[in-house]
């Protein structure tokens, strides 16, 4: 059951209205990178989180602070949109608002919602839920959230650097702020669970004998016609404890060249084939 305040999270105010910024904030909805993504995501991750029940209840919790942040972006959309042209008459008159739409605004905003957020991002193409990445492990999709928080943090930076609307500012700067909890949050869940040497490798319950490990822990070079790049994945021990980094430049296959044989009798194929 969920419980809804009548209440924003955070104040949202805009002190011009901006049409054109109206469309880049749908990308903070139902972009890749958006509030529909990660509440979604952890949603699903909760409805599927077996073992501690500590980490099902925050991955609840925080799916639904990020419905909050639908809500407000969805209120930010309709404040940019206020003043826009509502027919072609007011779209020709000269002032800066209205005229903001001949400079890339999204019409849609206009035809389909009535100068309101809708569930799409920037170019106006729906949220699909492609992007939801609930695993059931919980190793894999706490880092699965590490990345979805950073995308949102990277994208909420750019939306602020945008704007000069002040009100603009602020709200995003909350965002920002969450989105760096956020990111600490899912990696402090690893660290309880002993580390990323404990958590790896994801899944640290498949069995070493399902895994032919002489393969696990080098750095393949395919560059013809350069060394390897140095650095700390290819020299000095692997992040689990378990083997040591190395490097193999120029690899030589040791699979065998692919053919499929004969087409069967009745396949489509041609007789030559058969």
């Amino acid at each position: 059951m969920f419980h809804h305040s009548s209440k924003l999270q955070y104040p949202v105010k805009v002190d011009k209205p901006n049409p054109q910024f109206a469309m880049l904030l749908q990308q903070a909805i139902g972009g890749i990178e958006g509030e529909i993504r990660v509440a979604m995501q952890y949603f699903f991750q909760a409805m599927g989180a077996r073992g501690d029940d500590r980490i099902r209840d925050m991955l609840m919790s925080t799916a639904t602070e990020e419905l909050s942040h639908i809500e407000m972006l969805g209120h930010a959309v309709a404040l940019n949109l206020e003043g826009a042209p509502v027919s072609y008459q007011e779209e020709t008159a000269k002032d800066p608002v209205m005229n903001a739409i001949l400079g890339g605004a999204n019409p849609r905003h206009l035809l389909s919602s009535g100068l309101s957020a809708m569930p799409v991002n920037a170019n106006g193409v729906p949220f699909d839920m492609s992007h939801i990445y609930a695993t059931g492990n919980v190793g894999a999709d706490m880092l699965a959230n590490v990345a979805a928080e950073a995308g949102g943090r990277v994208l909420a930076s750019r939306l602020y650097n945008w704007t000069d609307d002040h009100g603009m500012k602020d709200f995003l700067s909350f965002l920002i702020a969450r989105d760096t909890y956020h990111q600490q949050q899912w990696l402090a869940v690893i660290e309880e669970l002993g580390g990323m040497q404990a958590q790896l490798p994801i899944p640290n319950s498949t069995p070493e004998d399902h895994e032919a490990m002489q393969h696990s822990y080098y750095y393949l070079n395919t560059l013809l016609d350069k060394e390897a790049p140095k650095g700390r994945w290819g020299e000095g021990p692997s992040l689990d404890g378990k083997s040591e980094y190395s490097i193999v430049n120029q690899p030589a296959p040791e699979g065998q060249e692919p053919t499929l044989g004969k087409a069967k009798p009745n396949s489509g194929a041609q007789n030559e084939q058969m």
